[in-house]
């Protein structure tokens, strides 16, 4: 099978980059929106802006288009580049359109992110049995720098890819190499989901910096100014608190260090000192990323609702203590007057409630 028919749902950093180089190179690329105002400067444009290596270039996808039905139609694969806080809502949307034989990629699909979006699909049709896989973060660092316009600093290398269920992984992570050359397959959507970098990193940046976030709008370099040894060790603290959930569902024992190496976002130098502070401060491609100007933003309400919060849901799952992680969701919650908890990635949302956890592997393998 050859996918030439490709969906990107989401026309933010993600979307657009995915938008703009499969479209470069020749796949028929339709892009949707839910926002109108959204895909009106692209259309306005002619295409997309696209920088990479030096090298611009305008992106002229087939469609773009804030009508679903109209995106998803007869196209082989349906990458969804949206917040995982929207996977519900695209859940519902996209279940009645959905044919069996088209594949469904979330881009990235955070933590959990593939179970939340199967078992919502599970209530709405019962009968379909989705094709579904998950990346562990985006296939691009980009950034978008004015409407209609993107900029790809790297292409993520060694990108774990899983479907679930998992016994689909052979039959389609193959299709998805095919289209993104860097993408390896995981064991399961537990092994992406617990590789997610921006969850062990993101949140404790956000709350060691609140203040300055909150005094100069994020004027400054997230990762290379905002990140200190004080704030690493906070990191470290986390990644060291996720490993015991990985040792504990018997996955590869990677760490937040080695995951970033292998994302191809740190030197070798720093994946052999074994310190975060150097592997996130030799980061080239991180390097001049601008912080959030609010605290109101993803690093909080996705990385903190879908990413802290389902790793210690599926900590307190298997017996585990997370004081660190905890910490940060509850001082989180208190800054953004939002109770991520509630609103985030609970283990009834996944369709873990109930699960005997020594069922989960048999779950993991051959799904709802």
């Amino acid at each position: 099978m050859s996918i030439r028919k490709i969906a990107v749902l989401g026309a933010g950093n993600g979307g657009c980059a995915a938008a703009a180089d499969l479209t470069l190179r020749g796949y028929e690329v339709r892009l949707y929106s839910r926002s109108p105002s959204t895909v009106q400067p692209i259309v306005d444009k002619g295409g997309i802006e696209i920088l990479e290596d030096g090298i611009e270039s305008l992106a002229r996808p087939a469609l773009v288009t804030s009508d679903l039905h109209e995106a998803v139609a007869e196209t082989g694969l349906i990458i969804m580049a949206v917040p995982a806080g929207a996977h519900a809502n695209f859940a519902a949307k996209i279940a009645p359109l959905l044919q069996q034989e088209q594949i469904i990629l979330l881009n990235p699909g955070h933590t959990g992110g593939a179970l939340h979006f199967a078992h919502c699909l599970k209530q709405l049709r019962p009968a379909l049995k989705p094709r579904l896989c998950e990346t562990v973060t985006l296939t691009y660092i980009c950034r978008l720098k004015g409407p209609a316009r993107v900029e790809i600093y790297r292409r993520t290398t060694h990108l774990r890819c899983a479907a679930f269920p998992g016994k689909f992984t052979g039959a389609l992570v193959p299709l998805v190499q095919a289209i993104f050359p860097q993408v390896v397959p995981a064991l399961n959507v537990m092994e992406t989901g617990l590789c997610n970098i921006n969850a062990i990193m993101h949140p404790a940046g956000m709350v060691a910096n609140a203040g300055w976030i909150e005094k100069h709008a994020g004027d400054f370099c997230f990762y290379s100014e905002g990140i200190m040894p004080a704030v690493a060790n906070v990191i470290a603290a986390v990644d060291g608190e996720r490993l015991k959930i990985v040792r504990q569902l018997k996955l590869p024992p990677l760490t937040f260090i080695e995951i970033f190496y292998q994302a191809g976002l740190t030197t070798s130098d720093a994946r052999a000192s074994g310190s975060v502070y150097q592997a996130i401060h030799e980061s080239a491609p991180n390097k001049t990323i601008k912080s959030p100007a609010r605290l109101d933003h993803r690093y909080f309400n996705e990385d903190v609702g879908y990413g802290l919060v389902p790793m210690s849901e599926l900590a307190r799952y298997l017996q585990i203590e997370t004081p660190v992680i905890d910490a940060l969701i509850l001082l989180a919650s208190e800054m953004n007057h939002t109770d991520y908890r509630k609103q985030g990635l609970s283990l009834e949302k996944m369709g873990l409630a109930g699960v005997n956890p020594g069922k989960l592997e048999t779950l993991l393998q051959e799904g709802f």
